[in-house]
Formats: structure tokens, C-alpha cells, sequence
């Protein structure tokens, strides 16, 4: 399902409510009201678009190594072995993200998992049964991370919020933040049957929740899009040989471009991925994309530095992270 194959209800929908679900006992009736629909109509609605591709879940987003632990990874898998390898990178239940993209390095991944040693695990199995070197590209700093996309490319939708430490989760927070990064049911009250779930009540979830996100634990919570089942298929990950002491200055430059989606600091591999500044950009066609890497490159002073473009050719893999062990939630 495309962008053009979206009803203006749907595309509200999808539109209004990526990081605003109500956190109320009925949020899909407060979405209904809000969209002048029904209740059973809004899940409706929501029940098709997961089953079409266009969205995975409505649950949380985790802000990077603040619920558990995560890293970027990369390996360059002989072009006859890309298929094989990317179904032992995504047999692994920590791996939430897996991408074909246009490099010699060509698949990637992110690994998660409730803490950096569970990461280390899944790397090393990868690496063992790939028989191919793991390049292990941990989060530094976060310039600009999932704090909203406009399906309709609208740059005032465009914002950076300044850079701050989450709270840490306490004692007991972690079968919710698992559940939350599942999904929840498309049910009149989810919040009921996640509590009933965790053996709490409702109104105790509905505020923890709340309070994760004040807290900068969830970077937000609402309706999960899959951008390249409604035709961003333009997506580049871009990554810049910045010196070691401009890094942040050029990344929170190139973080404040409209277009630019996502934007980091990774600890670089000197040998392999000499990169430590990331950037996303995603768009319906690749000379949008490209257009909008100029832009930001101009705007951060990075027209000369030596980088790379890889754009995604295929996903593998995409749901929400692992931060608790599912068998025991």
C-alpha cells in the first residue's frame, strides 16, 4: 500500500498519531474522535494497514541504550551468500533491523538486547555461524533520533530536540517496555489487557507509561510506520569521515536539515568503517534524497569530507527492539 493508496482518514491516522497515541483507558476512541470517526472504525483501519505492510505495530519506540543495550553492525557478505546471511543475522531474536544496502559492506543490522552483553552474544553467534567478520558500531550521541517523520515531506514537521539523559528504567519496568515494543492489541482498552498481562492495573500502566515517556525512556509512542511499504524507498544512510574534533559541531548541523530523519555519533572502526557521523534520509526517489544531502552537507560545512551513500535496497527485517527477554514476559 502506497501513499496514494491511502484514504485522507487513513493518512491522518497515520499522520497525527506516529508519537501521540492518547494514554487514556480507550486511546483508539480518543483517535476516533479526533479523526470524527468510530472507535471500531479506527481499528479497523489499523488492523489493514498492519496486515498490508504499511504499518508494523502501534507501541514504543526506545531512545537508543537508555531500555537496554544496542548497537549498529555491519558485515560484507559475498554477493552469492547475501541471502544466507541475512537469515542467520534475522534468526536472531535481538536483531530488530536488518538491511540489504549499495556498499561492499553491504548488510546491516541492528542488534539489541537487556544489556551490552547479551549484544556481545548476538554478534559473536552471528559472526560464528556467517563465518564473517562483525564491524560493531555502538551509539556515541544522538543528534536527531525518531522525534518525528511527515509521510508528506512537510519541513515544518521538521524538529530537533536538545540532547538529554533518559532516567534509567527501575525494578520492574522492563516486561512493559518489552510489551510496548511488541505492540499492543488492537482491543477497545490495550492498556487493560497489557495490565492484566503484567499483573497491575490499568490506571498504574497508563502512568508508567506516561512517565517513561516524560522521562526520555520512550522516545514516543503511537502508531509504527513502515516507510518502504508506502513508497520511501528512497532511503540513504550516509556516513561522513568528520575530523574527530568537529564531529558534533557538523553533526548537529546536519541534524537541523529538514529531511534529514535521523542523525548520530558512532564510535568508528578505524580499519573497516572509518565513519563516526550517520545520517538518514529518506524519500520517495533518489534524486530527492540526493538533493536533500547537499543541502546538508552545505548547511554542516561537509561538502569535502570523504563519505559514503549507501542506499537501502532491501529490508529484511523490522519490528521493535528486544530489551527484556520475551520468554519472560
Amino acid at each position: 500500500m502506497t501513499l496514494e493508496r491511502l484514504d485522507p482518514t487513513d493518512r491522518r491516522l497515520l499522520e497525527e498519531f506516529q508519537r501521540a497515541l492518547p494514554l487514556v483507558p480507550r486511546p483508539f476512541d480518543a483517535v476516533a474522535a479526533a479523526l470524527d470517526v468510530t472507535e471500531a472504525d479506527v481499528l479497523a483501519r489499523l488492523a489493514r494497514l498492519m496486515e498490508s505492510g504499511a504499518v508494523s505495530r502501534v507501541g514504543a519506540v526506545c531512545r537508543p541504550n537508555a531500555a537496554g543495550a544496542s548497537t549498529l553492525a555491519a558485515i560484507a557478505a559475498p554477493e552469492d551468500r547475501v541471502e544466507a546471511v541475512a537469515a542467520e543475522i534475522g534468526a536472531e531474536p535481538g536483531v530488530n533491523h536488518s538491511y540489504l544496502r549499495e556498499d561492499r559492506v553491504n548488510l546491516w543490522f541492528v542488534a539489541t538486547g537487556p544489556d551490552r552483553a547479551h549484544v556481545d552474544a548476538t554478534l559473536a553467534r552471528i559472526a560464528a555461524r556467517t563465518h564473517l567478520p562483525v564491524i560493531d558500531l555502538p551509539l556515541l550521541r544522538a543528534y536527531h533520533i525518531d522525534l518525528g517523520f511527515s509521510l508528506e515531506g512537510d519541513p515544518q514537521k521538521h524538529r530537533v530536540e536538545p540532547a538529554r539523559e533518559p532516567a534509567p528504567m527501575r525494578t520492574g519496568d522492563a516486561p512493559l517496555v518489552q510489551a510496548l515494543c511488541d505492540g499492543l492489541a488492537l482491543t477497545p482498552r490495550p492498556f487493560a489487557a497489557l495490565a492484566d498481562a503484567l499483573g497491575a492495573s490499568e490506571a498504574a500502566v497508563i502512568a508508567r507509561i506516561a512517565a517513561l515517556s516524560a522521562d526520555g525512556l520512550l522516545s514516543r509512542v503511537g502508531v509504527i510506520v513502515r516507510h518502504r511499504a508506502l513508497g520511501w524507498r528512497a532511503n540513504a544512510m550516509v556516513c561522513f569521515a568528520a575530523p574527530e574534533a568537529e564531529v558534533d559541531r557538523m553533526g548537529a548541523l546536519l541534524a537541523a536539515e529538514p529531511g534529514v530523519t535521523l542523525c548520530y555519533r558512532r564510535r568508528a572502526d578505524a580499519a573497516r568503517w572509518p565513519y563516526p557521523l550517520f545520517c538518514m534520509i529518506h524519500a520517495t526517489r533518489r534524486d530527492a534524497a540526493l538533493a536533500v544531502l547537499a543541502r546538508a552537507e552545505a548547511r554542516a560545512g561537509l561538502e569535502t569530507t570523504p563519505r559514503r551513500i549507501l542506499f537501502s535496497l532491501r529490508c529484511f527485517k523490522q519490528r521493535g527492539a528486544l530489551v527484556h527477554e520475551r520468554t519472560a514476559a
